[in-house]
């Protein structure tokens, strides 16, 4: 890179900071009362907190992202409210931590909802989507929804109105005699699995071309857009990528410096950067409240094509910062205060803040793990502290409060049979120790009570939901 294009590259930087600054002028964030706003999640599968250029990766372009971290409120401490796939998809669409509605690992269960289970997101729970669509919402659904396949857990079953994707994970369903390694290779056979894409829970393509989902998402989330222009409404998409294996369409597919991984992120970049520019084209910008996330951390046992946690310890899997803190952008020009954010928050956060944004209330009689965050993105106000269980299926295995995170159980994400116990507790200090090194818990007695407690009082008012995933 020459010294002219580092000057080029620092200028287009400072342009758009100072764009995003005056983009936001106070009075301006206030919100009508009598005003419903639209909600867009885009949902990343497997991708690591180190895994985009705002959160430091070196190598992965991903500007479109970047800018949206530019415009609107980035996150250092956002997390999953789960350590796989099927208990976070329940906890982000209930604002349940999953063990209240079964959707999570029990004794002699398995971790996620496979083809052939026979349980799945309960009838009995009241989504987002359902919440949304009684306030007169427009709801669709798009991508990988891995809550069940059975009458009562489907997309259209749980409050969605429309519905394009795949039922469960890309690498479900594999042809018999695939290869040994399939996942990890840099090209996957692209016949070697048989998931399907459904649309409206009827196979409209099987095998689907993983090659071309990521493509096929998008264009359909414009329609939506442009369809449902005059709103409210609710999209969630769910990426199928970075989720092994990992596919890339031509325009994309051997174009990074990080190889397929980065091919699969930088078309998700692509991807975002479509979906906002049709919400811009549509004058629905500043009436739409939209979240960039992941589900989990990165799958390190993948090898390469796996993602990277950054300096942050473990995966996916694990209860480890690198296995739930994930990245987590806010973006709504005119409302969302641009800047970075310290404060924790997570996906149990999105159904009460989509609630006040609807003007809707919370359902009755039920209880919710999330808050409200609109006086932080709204106001730039600080929330007051409030702890963060760290479930690895029905068991907490460690929990947050403030600054402070103590650990009950560790367990890597995958290859450690039995969790090992710790008694006391280990503590770290995580914005002193984002790699959760340096055990604390000698010196600060105070602190590890303080969490103790409020695991006992949470462990005190959980009721589990019936276990589905056996």
């Amino acid at each position: 890179m020459t010294h002219s294009t580092i000057l080029t590259s620092l200028r287009n930087i400072r342009l758009l900071t100072l764009m995003a600054l005056l983009s936001w002028v106070p009075g301006v964030h206030s919100l009508a009362a009598d005003e419903q706003f639209n909600i867009v999640v885009l949902f990343a599968d497997d991708l690591g907190y180190g895994d985009l250029g705002c959160y430091g990766h070196p190598s992965i372009r991903t500007p479109h992202l970047d800018r949206m971290a530019t415009e609107g409120l980035r996150f250092t401490d956002f997390y999953s409210a789960a350590e796989v796939c099927t208990p976070i998809r329940a906890a982000l669409l209930t604002g349940r931590y999953p063990i209240r509605s079964g959707m999570c690992e029990t004794s002699g269960a398995r971790r996620v909802l496979f083809p052939n289970s026979k349980g799945g997101l309960p009838p009995s729970e009241i989504t987002l989507a359902e919440s949304l669509r009684a306030s007169g919402y427009a709801t669709m659904h798009i991508g990988k929804w891995h809550l069940g396949i059975h009458d009562g857990s489907r997309p259209l079953d749980q409050g969605f109105d429309s519905s394009l994707g795949l039922p469960y994970s890309n690498d479900m369903d594999a042809r018999p005699g695939l290869p040994t390694g399939s996942t990890k290779s840099a090209t996957p056979p692209a016949d070697g699995w048989n998931v399907p894409l459904l649309r409206d829970g009827k196979v409209i393509e099987q095998p689907a071309d993983q090659a071309t989902l990521t493509k096929r998402y998008t264009e359909e989330a414009v329609r939506f857009i442009r369809a449902k222009k005059s709103g409210p409404f609710f999209l969630y998409l769910a990426h199928t990528m970075p989720h092994v294996p990992l596919f890339a369409s031509p325009q994309f597919k051997g174009q990074s410096r990080r190889g397929i991984f980065g091919d699969a992120v930088e078309e998700l970049d692509w991807s975002t950067g479509e979906i906002l520019s049709a919400l811009r084209a549509a004058g629905l910008a500043e009436k739409t409240l939209v979240l960039f996330t992941s589900d989990n951390g990165p799958w390190l046992t993948q090898g390469a094509q796996g993602g990277s946690a950054g300096l942050l310890r473990d995966g996916k899997g694990s209860t480890w910062e690198g296995g739930m803190r994930v990245p987590g952008i806010v973006w709504m020009p005119g409302h969302v205060r641009p800047g970075v954010t310290s404060q924790p928050a997570s996906a149990l956060d999105l159904f009460p803040t989509a609630m006040a944004l609807a003007g809707a209330s919370s359902p009755a009689g039920v209880t919710l793990d999330g808050r409200d965050l609109a006086p932080l993105l709204f106001d730039g106000k600080s929330l007051p502290s409030r702890p963060f269980f760290y479930y690895r299926g029905d068991q907490v295995f460690a929990c947050r409060l403030g600054e402070w995170k103590a650990h009950f159980r560790t367990q890597t994400g995958y290859g450690q049979p039995k969790p090992e116990l710790h008694d006391p507790p280990l503590l770290f200090h995580l914005p002193h120790d984002p790699s959760e090194r340096f055990n604390l818990a000698a010196e600060n007695p105070a602190a590890l009570a303080e969490i103790i407690s409020a695991v006992e009082r949470h462990r005190a008012v959980v009721i589990p939901g019936d276990p589905q995933l056996k």
